[in-house]
């Protein structure tokens, strides 16, 4: 599917309870989305070879990247997902960037593989934010982050330089079998937990 297609059919009004079923397409070429505002999407098992550009976009409905290909550079720096942000099981082969990223929803990154480092830095998570056995490489960093509605990283694999200065997780934190580097995660050493931690 061509670019311009993809980009037509998400600039649509939102409304309630609907959303673009774009699942399984394959874009043929850079995605750019750069600052717009988008109607709910499901792209669950997408491919992307060229990369996303989404920089400052505003997701209004569902944001779906289940299971999603990312060849090229896959950027939400500055992106606001209003409703919930799926993106279990997908595939992050050059950098991800969620810099400043805003997840009024969930943020599921469960099982989710990064091939070339990650930054969650300064992103904000008011639902429950989800690492469940993923796996980091690269550049990791979660500097200033804060989850309101918990951090739950069961199983998660990180790089033993993955930054948590100055974080803040308010509600259940969970850290169990999460690994940085050689070392078991511990929030509480890198930040600060204001609820329950599980470790």
């Amino acid at each position: 599917m061509e670019p311009a297609a993809v980009r037509e059919a998400l600039v649509a009004p939102w409304r309630h309870g609907e959303h673009v079923d774009l699942r399984g397409v394959t874009v043929d070429g850079p995605l750019d989305l750069a600052g717009l505002d988008l109607t709910g999407i499901d792209f669950s098992g997408a491919r992307f070879p060229d990369g996303l550009d989404a920089t400052g976009a505003r997701f209004l409905g569902l944001a779906w990247f289940r299971g999603a290909e990312f060849g090229g550079p896959a950027r939400f720096g500055g992106t606001v997902f209003h409703n919930d942000a799926r993106f279990e099981d997908a595939r992050f082969t050059a950098d991800a960037d969620f810099h400043a990223a805003e997840f009024r929803g969930i943020g599921l990154f469960d099982r989710a593989r990064f091939a070339a480092g990650a930054d969650f830095a300064a992103m904000v998570g008011y639902g429950n934010f989800s690492l469940h056995e993923a796996a980091f490489a690269g550049e990791t960093g979660f500097a200033g982050a804060e989850w309101l509605g918990g951090f739950w990283a069961d199983g998660a694999s990180l790089p033993a330089q993955a930054d948590f200065a100055d974080v803040q997780a308010h509600g259940r934190v969970w850290v169990r079998r999460a690994r940085r580097g050689n070392a078991p995660l511990s929030l509480p050493e890198t930040g600060i937990a204001f609820g329950y931690t599980y470790s």
